[in-house]
């Protein structure tokens, strides 16, 4: 330790030097422009502005990175060294150098950003970080050149910063890289060129920018497709009934464009018919096609012409009253959609999970929970959450499926009953140790019997709010829909 200490202060000196011999002007801006992130979340901004899905990914994961190095470098990890700055015991050279003499030096907080940021964007997108990695690297070398760190404190904030990247996958896993499986077709699904047979319903309530450029591009990609908008006074079951009606006697299929409200009441409405579904990406998240593998309009457009279709399961919720409601995604009672409605709010300025951390204290500080029998078990329960076949990760991120026709429910519950649960829920989450938590409980089921749901006034289908009835059995339909998806998907 001597000797690397040794080294580190001769080619400190050796950059001061240099430094004395002609000044560099951009290192020294370069420094104080990566002061609290500001260049870092500037970078991430620009990323999200250019709506690109992947380079919108690369930004949330670099600023949760960011901000989870910044912590262990600024708090634990430089409590815990107190290294002096390199010249606070060389007053003249520092003031040569007219540089402040801080007190902490090791690590580099301002190199632990930049890593994390650059390795946290690799995990996306990895030609974005081979151009954001000068830009790293001369945050790194700048920190040395300005004379407030020595070179071993800027590799360990490098190391630093690259381990928090990578931990960031424990709570949010890369992206699939792959679409989910799914069976091969149960009905046939007819090749239609140019679109003709296919009726698409475009719901001009979903999305962030309308319906206008959606359906201009439809009708260039399939211009012989019959395109169905709904206007503001439309309801839009019975546009999707009738469309599904004329689709039939064309001998066609099924369309739908927008989210995942209006994919789960078209794939109803398809599963009835008879009707094999081309869903279009039209909503603000898209889950259920992003799973599928069609996540622009041209990929499900290249199906269709093809006649290329797998088939994929169907979620089932049924109650005493004649309730059938399928869902393609999920369902939930309880908290849920309260938690991924806060999540949302705030993932795009701290990211994913550390948005989620926010949502959980938010939620679980005022929720109470519900009493409900889960398979005749009397439980309180501050949500219940059931995924139509197995997600990742496990916990309260679920982003992925690796399958879209495994038979199973993945089913996901936070027991209220235990001692210190709200806290002991949130510490295993932000220690990754969910799994291993008493109030947290997890399976994969085929079928799922929940009565006694008095106190429960409504449940999430799909992100679609529904009134509960007092019993509700969620089951599968394995392969219950045929969907369009290019052959190489």
């Amino acid at each position: 330790m001597r000797a690397l200490r040794s080294l580190d202060r001769r080619l400190f000196a050796r950059v001061a030097v240099s430094r004395l011999r002609g000044a560099h002007p951009v290192l020294p801006r370069l420094s104080k422009a990566a002061n609290h992130g500001v260049l870092w979340f500037g970078v991430a901004a620009a990323l999200a502005a250019t709506g690109n899905r992947t380079a919108r990914r690369a930004a949330l994961r670099g600023a949760g990175s960011l901000a989870l190095a910044s912590l262990l470098a600024n708090v634990p990890a430089k409590y815990a060294t107190r290294r002096p700055r390199p010249l606070l015991d060389d007053v003249p050279l520092a003031r040569r150098l007219a540089v402040q003499p801080l007190t902490t030096s090791f690590p580099s907080g301002h190199s632990a950003s930049a890593a994390a940021f650059t390795v946290g964007m690799a995990l996306e997108s990895p030609a974005l970080a081979v151009c954001a990695a000068p830009l790293a690297f001369g945050v790194m070398a700048s920190r040395v050149y300005v004379g407030v760190h020595y070179p071993g404190d800027v590799l360990a904030g490098a190391a630093l910063g690259a381990g928090a990247a990578l931990l960031t996958t424990r709570w949010w896993p890369r992206a699939a890289e792959e679409p989910a499986r799914a069976a091969p077709a149960r009905i046939t699904a007819p090749a239609l060129p140019r679109g003709a047979g296919l009726v698409v319903v475009v719901n001009a309530d979903s999305g962030p920018d309308g319906p206008g450029a959606t359906v201009a591009e439809l009708r260039r990609l399939l211009p012989e497709a019959e395109i169905v908008e709904r206007g503001p006074e439309d309801d839009l079951a019975d546009l999707v009934e009738q469309a599904a009606a004329r689709a039939a006697g064309a001998g066609g299929a099924l369309g739908v464009c927008g989210g995942d409200g209006s994919v789960n009441l078209a794939a109803s409405v398809a599963r009835r018919a008879g009707l094999p579904l081309a869903v279009f990406p039209g909503g603000t998240l898209n889950h259920f096609a992003l799973d599928l593998g069609v996540d622009e309009l041209a990929r499900t457009a290249e199906a269709v012409e093809s006649g290329s279709a797998v088939a994929v399961d169907l979620g089932r919720v049924s109650g005493p009253d004649g309730t059938d409601l399928p869902f393609l995604n999920t369902f939930s009672i309880g908290v849920y959609p309260d938690l991924v409605r806060i999540r949302e709010r705030h993932e795009k300025r701290i990211g994913k999970w550390p948005a989620l951390a926010v949502a959980l204290v938010e939620v679980l500080s005022s929720a109470e929970p519900v009493r409900v029998s889960v398979a005749g078990v009397p439980r309180n329960l501050w949500l219940l959450f059931a995924g139509n076949s197995v997600y990742d990760p496990p916990g309260f991120a679920p982003t992925r499926r690796a399958r879209l026709d495994d038979g199973l429910l993945d089913v996901r519950a936070v027991d209220g009953s235990h001692p210190f649960a709200r806290t002991r829920l949130v510490a295993a989450f932000l220690l990754g140790t969910l799994g291993r938590s008493p109030v947290y409980r997890e399976a994969r089921l085929s079928a799922l019997d929940l009565t006694d749901l008095r106190g429960v006034a409504h449940a999430a289908v799909d992100g679609e709010v529904v009134d509960a009835p007092e019993h509700l059995l969620l089951a599968k339909t394995p392969a219950g829909l045929t969907v369009y998806r290019p052959a190489e998907a």
